[in-house]
């Protein structure tokens, strides 16, 4: 395993983890509260590119070679966000946050495909394990350096970071990452594709994906409801969600690797990864104070960095090697349906009850997802 080319496609992974979670936890400050409606859009417009273009730019990257695809996305990632900085116009984070999103649109599915191309087969659960492991670290330092940087200098100074780092990371990526040629393909059909897509191989992993994306999103964004709830003050709760992201960002390598050696099926490691984030959504629902709220954030973060790097790595065996970059773009869709569905899912059930019924609801989902999957075997 080529492992100087993995690490900036590991790079790219978390300057789109950073860069969406660091503008996104500090919108509600910039929007001063006083539409909610404004800020939903500009929340859901980073997502609403990425849902819409990743699928067009993983057919790119099949057709091209994803290598400039990566490029490409990382280069206009930085233009969007230098193009805040020099417009100095605050009116324009939705256009930036819309040209961030299309931008990592292209290269997070590249990456996706690059990982794959770049690392064996036996090898590919400890190369998936790092490249989700690095987007974890994006997420958790996100809101924390995205704060600290807006507090200093505005949105300006953080969008002219994102600009720097993502320009450093596509020049990173030109130097260090090889160009696979594109793979001959035959002729697809619409309907062909949908076929494809209606398989288990497909199907059953990007669900899993789906369901560890949204777990992530609710243990992050409603942990630190229970957290209020039980007396923990904005520090602890902060605190709380960061073990959550640090345990799944410390798991995956590990959980990667004993997929690889054969010691994790890939069934079992999906199941088991989904089965154990489920149990800690239960816990944050059943078991009161603080000992209930940790307890949830350790066994989430576990769960889902067990589940995430065996699903990736089974998605990228099993699907045709000439169409790589189409696969992990439909798969990343399915993953952003999951991070805005989960939270949708809890959110409507608490509303109508309480949030533990939210948290037990998403528990049964997971819980059925991973039945489903329990059988598969590696591809």
């Amino acid at each position: 395993m080529r492992s100087a080319e993995l690490r900036p496609l590991y790079a790219a992974g978390f300057v789109t983890a950073f860069g969406a979670h660091s503008i996104a936890a500090s919108l509600g400050a910039y929007t001063h509260g006083d539409s909610l409606l404004t800020l939903g859009l500009l929340l859901a417009v980073y997502d609403g590119a990425e849902v819409v273009l990743k699928p067009v730019f993983g057919s790119l990257a099949d057709r091209i070679g994803p290598r400039p695809v990566l490029l490409g996305g990382l280069l206009a990632f930085a233009l969007a966000s230098a193009a805040f900085v020099v417009a100095g116009n605050p009116a324009a984070v939705g256009l930036a946050r819309l040209g961030q999103g299309a931008a990592a649109a292209a290269f997070s599915p590249a990456a996706g495909a690059l990982v794959a191309r770049l690392s064996p087969a036996k090898r590919q659960g400890r190369a998936f394990g790092g490249y989700g492991a690095w987007k974890s670290v994006g997420y958790t330092l996100g809101p924390l350096l995205g704060g600290v940087l807006i507090m200093l200098g505005g949105f300006s100074l953080l969008l002219g970071t994102l600009a720097v780092l993502a320009f450093v990371v596509a020049g990173w990526a030109a130097f260090a990452v090889s160009s696979p040629e594109p793979l001959p393909r035959q002729r697809q059909t619409v309907l062909d594709l949908a076929r494809r897509l209606a398989e288990p191989g497909f199907l059953r992993p990007t669900a899993v994906l789906a369901g560890t994306t949204g777990a992530l999103a609710v243990g992050i964004g409603f942990l630190p409801v229970t957290g209020a709830a039980s007396g923990l003050s904005t520090v602890a709760t902060g605190a709380v969600v960061s073990v959550l992201a640090l345990c799944s960002a410390l798991v995956q390598p590990w959980a990667g690797r004993l997929r690889d050696a054969g010691r994790i099926p890939d069934g079992g490691g999906m199941a088991g990864g989904l089965l154990l984030t489920a149990a800690g959504l239960a816990l944050g629902a059943l078991v009161p104070g603080v000992a209930g709220v940790v307890a949830a954030a350790v066994a989430i973060g576990v769960g889902v960095g067990v589940a995430t790097p065996i699903g990736f790595a089974h998605l990228a065996g099993s699907a045709p090697q000439e169409r790589l970059g189409q696969t992990m773009g439909a798969a990343e869709v399915g993953r952003e349906l999951g991070d805005a569905g989960g939270p949708l899912l809890v959110g409507a059930l608490a509303s109508a009850a309480t949030l533990g019924a939210g948290f037990g609801g998403l528990a049964v989902v997971l819980v059925i997802v991973g039945l489903a999957v329990a059988g598969f075997r590696k591809p």
